[in-house]
């Protein structure tokens, strides 16, 4: 890898989840995101700009972020057929067709020039839920007969993602692991199939974030950055999710994974706020059984950064779980989560560049 092969990084703001999004629509948050400084948005799908498809609304917005020199990406939802009935959004676009409703709204992101379109397995329930949280410890239907049921649907997807240039970046979410989704796009093909990555969601698998940027960075279209911290727990672990640069995440490592496997996405900041943890029940059996993937090293590498954290809390280094979030937080405290994201992944791209220099 040589310095010019480090780009400068385009960092922007998902369209769901930034402060006041439902408030601003889709336009005002095209101009706010300009006002800031970011570089783009990322819309979760095509669906939260316009329910109706309408061509005219979306060539607008399109048309807006072209004029403001902002990057623009859409996506389509859920693609595990045991999971689409909690997306009836998609179904109505298609009449009561899902395959339609999807080849529809692949129709309208592509018209305006998004062709990396995002996508994912499942929905997170109710932490309370514990393990059923995550739809693959479902009791109704087994997790491999969920896998197959989505890799036939993305084959009937596979012909109109082909004649209209996209693929479908598959998100790196709580329910399935990195090497399941690279075993998705050997199976489908990479000219339909790809990934979004999201590191705070791999550690629910039990998988290091580094390691597991690795395996899919060749793939990888679209992300959602978010850092993560971890502590102990009498099963195993529990994850809250932060700002970049607020957790354990080694971002150099991550984006020299990426760049040199020549990978380079935009980097869509998914900002939380809230008591946004996860448990990560490593030593509870019925979990275990249905990690086939799991690598112990990268389980022996989770503990090991929920030490470092834990001892950061010690120090008083680092902030304890309770106290990262304000109660009754800002909008600049809201809107800083993407600023502050924004110049740690910035600083790691510079480092690796200097790093480089000196070879």
């Amino acid at each position: 890898m040589t310095v010019t092969d480090i780009p400068e990084i385009r960092v922007g703001i998902d369209g769901r989840k930034f402060p006041r999004a439902a408030e601003l629509g889709p336009l005002g948050l095209i101009e706010r995101c300009a006002e800031l400084g970011h570089a783009g948005v990322f819309f979760r799908t095509v669906l939260d700009v316009s329910p109706t498809l309408d061509a005219g609304f979306l060539a607008a917005v399109k048309q807006r972020a072209d004029e403001l020199g902002l990057y623009l990406e859409m996506g389509l939802g859920k693609i595990n057929p045991y999971n689409t009935p909690e997306a009836p959004e998609v179904r109505d676009v298609g009449k009561g067709d899902y395959l339609l409703g999807m080849t529809r709204m692949i129709e309208a992101t592509t018209a305006i020039g998004c062709t990396a379109l995002w996508g994912d397995t499942a929905n997170y329930q109710r932490h309370d839920w514990g393990l059923h949280a995550i739809d693959r410890y479902r009791t109704d239907v087994d997790w491999p007969d969920q896998l197959e049921a989505t890799r036939k649907f993305l084959l009937k997807l596979k012909p109109v993602l082909r004649d209209r240039g996209a693929v479908i970046a598959v998100e790196t979410h709580e329910e399935i692991t990195t090497a399941e989704i690279v075993r998705l796009v050997e199976q489908v093909g990479a000219d339909a199939l790809g990934v979004t990555l999201d590191l705070a969601n791999v550690v629910v698998r039990g998988e290091d974030p580094v390691a597991a940027t690795r395996r899919v960075a060749p793939y990888v279209k679209k992300t959602h950055m978010r850092d993560i911290v971890l502590f102990a727990r009498p099963l195993g672990l529990e994850r809250q999710t932060r700002a970049c640069g607020d957790g354990v995440i080694d971002w150099q490592a991550v984006l020299g994974a990426l760049f040199a496997a020549g990978s380079f996405p935009n980097f869509t900041i998914e900002n939380v706020w809230g008591s946004d943890k996860n448990q990560i029940p490593l030593f509870d059996p019925d979990w275990q059984a249905r990690q086939p993937d799991a690598e112990m090293g990268e389980i022996l590498e989770l503990i090991r950064l929920s030490r470092l954290f834990e001892d950061g809390v010690a120090a008083g280094t680092m902030i304890a779980p309770d106290d990262y979030f304000s109660e009754h937080p800002d909008l600049d405290e809201l809107e800083g989560f993407v600023t502050r994201s924004g110049a740690t992944l910035k600083a790691a791209a510079a480092a690796l560049r200097a790093n480089v220099s000196k070879e």
